[in-house]
């Protein structure tokens, strides 16, 4: 038997093959959007994919399960409560996938969602490992606020909340302490407050660290869990419905994308611009968001533009580009781009900020914090900064008053860019604004 664990960090994702050796079969789990990991992972153990589980319709990224079907003639599992409109078979407590010496045994864990499911796989008679998708984390357990609005069955957090207390204690925590613990998220998910870095663990460490299995009463546990989750992106309840249907073969999907600038571009289209901010500030075209492609690219694309707009994806160079187009397929978000195209530079310039006289002269700006809002909260920076988090800004961009410069930050320098760029659009020459990108590091 062995466990492969892949991990894709740009979206703090992990998903896992099972392999039976004794029948060179694989089964894999919660798989990413391109399957050419795990069809490479098969053809090296000259095993075939008989089977794909989804513990659920994931909300932070798009699945391959669909394609892996269609390329390898597996079965996708899922729970009858997800309302799959793939094919599919139904998998839930009581039903088990048998490879070899292998039993993949199903349990209904509600709480992340109300069609979660965690897979324990059996070895030789024994419990070895549980598949906790997002119901238990290294750390911590998955967030219950993302299914009030989205998927089949919706419910509110509070009741997903005291469902994930019920689920960890009377599901999870009875396995014995040296089952190993395997998530599909670690540091860095949305899906989640307090991942851990770790790649996996077992039931007796996770009993000792994380805090969703402590002693605690449903009334405490459900105070915790709903205390400071980090904010909801725009294409999460996008990306349950993509999963709850299933998407086009990735290859298709990228080739259909149009490249080129056009010879007009339509100036009620938002332009991605991905390039390092100090070539995008040298110059760039009117409308544009500096959106860098280092740092969480997905996660930010999928927060400021709403999975019912179409963009337009500009970067330095055709690799650049190419990589983007890849990670926009990520959470689904290829569908909505306009054309993509190279950019040198553009008639736009963002001044630098004078630091000095920033300093010794704060009142004489308008600073806006985009920080998220427990960054703020835990951290404040300046006394009299506006506090509008980056993935609220093209929405409220208006509340910010245009008396005076604007100078705009973040923690270190990737959020701002992004910012400041969004405030210049919506104000164009009325005042100036300035980023004040790493230079924030000074002032914390």
């Amino acid at each position: 038997m062995k466990i492969e664990q892949f991990e894709d960090k740009d979206i703090a994702h992990n998903s896992y093959a099972v392999l039976s050796e004794c029948e060179n079969k694989v089964v894999l789990v919660d798989p990413s959007r391109n399957v050419q990991p795990y069809l490479a992972f098969a053809e090296l153990h000259q095993a075939e994919i008989i089977g794909v589980i989804e513990t659920h319709p994931h909300a932070d990224f798009v699945s391959g399960h669909l394609e892996l079907h269609q390329t390898t003639g597996a079965t996708i599992y899922s729970s009858r409560l997800l309302g799959a409109a793939y094919p599919h078979q139904t998998f839930d407590e009581g039903d088990v996938i048998k490879l070899g010496k292998i039993k993949l045994k199903a349990i209904n864990t509600p709480g992340h969602s109300p069609d979660s499911i965690s897979i324990i796989l059996e070895h030789d008679g024994k419990d070895k490992a549980i598949f906790t998708g997002d119901t238990l984390f290294i750390g911590d357990c998955g967030r219950p606020d993302l299914r009030e609005s989205a998927g089949n069955i919706t419910a509110k957090r509070e009741e997903l909340a005291g469902q994930m207390h019920d689920s960890l204690r009377e599901k999870i925590m009875i396995l014995d302490d040296d089952v190993s613990v395997y998530p599909a998220h670690g540091a860095g998910s949305l899906c989640g407050k307090a991942l851990s870095e770790v790649g996996h663990s077992t039931i007796g460490e996770e009993k000792l660290w994380n805090w969703s299995l402590q002693d605690m009463d449903k009334t405490q546990f459900i105070e915790a869990l709903l205390l400071d989750q980090p904010f909801i992106p725009k294409y999460f309840p996008f990306d349950v419905e993509c999963n709850k249907q299933g998407v086009t073969n990735l290859t298709t999907a990228l080739a259909a994308i149009p490249h080129g600038k056009p010879e007009k571009l339509n100036a009620g289209i938002i332009i991605i611009d991905t390039r390092p901010e100090a070539d995008f500030k040298k110059g760039h075209l009117p409308g544009s968001i500096n959106l860098q492609e280092s740092g969480k690219f997905e996660t930010w694309l999928g927060s400021i533009i709403r999975p019912d707009e179409a963009y337009y994806l500009v970067a330095e160079n055709e690799k650049a580009l190419q990589n983007l187009l890849s990670r926009a397929a990520k959470i689904g978000y290829e569908s909505l781009i306009e054309s993509a195209f190279i950019v040198d530079r553009g008639p736009e310039i963002t001044e630098p900020i004078n630091i000095e006289l920033f300093t010794e002269h704060l009142e004489n700006y308008t600073i806006v914090d985009i920080r998220n809002a427990g960054e703020a909260k835990e951290q404040p920076i300046f006394a009299d900064a506006i506090h509008i988090p980056l993935p609220q800004l093209r929405e409220r961009v208006m509340e910010i008053p245009f008396n005076k410069p604007v100078v705009v930050h973040c923690a270190g320098g990737y959020r701002s860019a992004a910012g400041s760029s969004i405030i210049q659009n919506a104000y164009g020459d009325k005042i100036k604004v300035f980023d004040l990108g790493e230079a924030i590091k000074a002032f914390l």
